[in-house]
């Protein structure tokens, strides 16, 4: 059982990267193997329009025909059992790197057929972890859930199935006192860090160990 994470956030010791690497201890503890990507480490750019993966009899039908850092994590993800992916919420979105990398692993699998098909070789579940600032209220709020089950609806269809760990209100600075944030309350964001953060890192670790067992 191998398990891929893809980190779309900057930082690597934060709250998305914190809840992956749960994710991850989780699956490791039912025996996986697991590896996880960071996606600002590496250089890629989005979808280029190229259609090469949609060229009938072309040698990159089905796959990716760009080459550059994101070649080696394609082959990876075919080659996984199960794939988690993580990114903050930025201005109602995920950030531009893994908005650029959903392009990039999606596009070629998606068949042009009615109603659409998948070219990936296989079913295995995926996962997505959102981190944000805003609280539960703000879900459905500002549009965030038909976003997110959008991007769940796709992930679906080409790979079987997808699952969705939300982890509300982050803390957003280690020390409030040198931004400028005065929406916050310092006391209560660490309060919520102290208290449901950790039910969130829970969450993401039941969501490892899940996918080892192949549930």
């Amino acid at each position: 059982m191998r398990i891929m994470a893809i980190n779309g956030s900057p930082r690597k010791e934060w709250n998305t990267a914190s809840m992956l690497k749960n994710a991850l201890l989780g699956a490791s503890s039912k025996g996986a193997e697991t590896e996880l990507v960071h996606l600002y480490d590496l250089c890629y750019k989005g979808c280029v329009s190229c259609f090469a993966c949609k060229e009938k009899g072309g040698k990159s039908f089905g796959t990716c025909a760009i080459k550059d850092d994101l070649s080696d994590i394609f082959k990876k993800v075919e080659a996984s059992d199960a794939v988690i992916l993580g990114s903050p919420v930025y201005l109602g979105s995920v950030t531009g790197e893994m908005q650029s990398f959903l392009e990039r692993l999606i596009f070629p699998y998606l068949e042009y057929t009615d109603p659409p098909g998948t070219l990936f070789p296989k079913k295995i579940p995926t996962g997505f972890i959102y981190t944000m600032g805003i609280p539960e209220s703000g879900l459905t709020q500002f549009g965030y859930d038909r976003r997110f089950a959008a991007t769940s609806d796709i992930l679906k269809r080409i790979f079987g199935s997808n699952e969705m760990v939300c982890s509300f209100d982050t803390y957003q600075f280690e020390d409030h006192s040198k931004v400028h944030a005065p929406r916050f309350d310092p006391a209560l964001k660490k309060k919520r860090r102290d208290e449901i953060f950790p039910l969130d890192l829970r969450k993401a670790f039941d969501l490892g160990v899940r996918f080892a067992a192949g549930v």
